[in-house]
């Protein structure tokens, strides 16, 4: 019998498993389930061109049955399978970035705020340095309040609106210098 060996190129190519096929499947629900949990406006941030993709997430948001919007979310999978989802992806990866840059960049301003709390005025220095247009007396004053309140156990009204106005600093100077405020009260303590 003679030896067969394919010598067609074409002949080595294999089409995705079942198993492969499924999974690309699920992720392509799960990324529509994504799509249904955005708010109208984030929804516009995102490169959908297909109106019944578009239509059937907004019905997708309005259905509250489980056993409904499950099967509603597996036809968003199908509709989905037509159109190219790596932007989708790509934008969706986006948004979550900024929104854990977001998360981080507010940690660090609740850290200066603390660490500002726990060391009192010797750290005014180091956020006049981050953020020259410090008003040093507001601070000096906001720092103090809190301190107050909180030896006193009273709620922190003050603690916020130093919080706030560590907030307004940061967002006047257009940067992300409080990541590294941070960093540097979780060293010096």
């Amino acid at each position: 019998m003679p030896d067969y060996t394919p010598t067609d190129e074409h002949d080595d190519f294999e089409p995705p498993s079942k198993s492969e096929l499924k999974r690309r499947m699920t992720a392509l629900q799960n990324l529509g389930e994504a799509l249904t949990a955005l708010s109208d406006k984030q929804l516009q941030k995102v490169p959908i061109e297909d109106t019944r993709l578009l239509e059937a997430i907004a019905e997708a948001q309005r259905i509250t049955s489980n056993s409904a919007r499950r099967r509603h979310l597996q036809f968003i999978g199908k509709l989905m399978r037509d159109i190219d989802a790596e932007p989708i992806a790509a934008a969706l990866s986006a948004m979550h970035q900024e929104q854990h840059r977001a998360a981080a960049h507010f940690q660090g301003l609740e850290a200066l705020r603390d660490r500002l709390l726990s060391e009192g005025p010797d750290v005014i220095g180091d956020v006049v340095e981050r953020w020259p247009d410090t008003d040093r007396q507001h601070l000096r004053n906001l720092l103090l309040q809190a301190q107050r309140e909180q030896k006193r156990g009273q709620a922190p009204a003050a603690a916020r609106k130093l919080f706030r106005y560590l907030r307004e600093l940061a967002s006047a100077a257009g940067d992300g210098d409080a990541l590294d405020a941070a960093a540097d009260g979780d060293d010096e303590s």
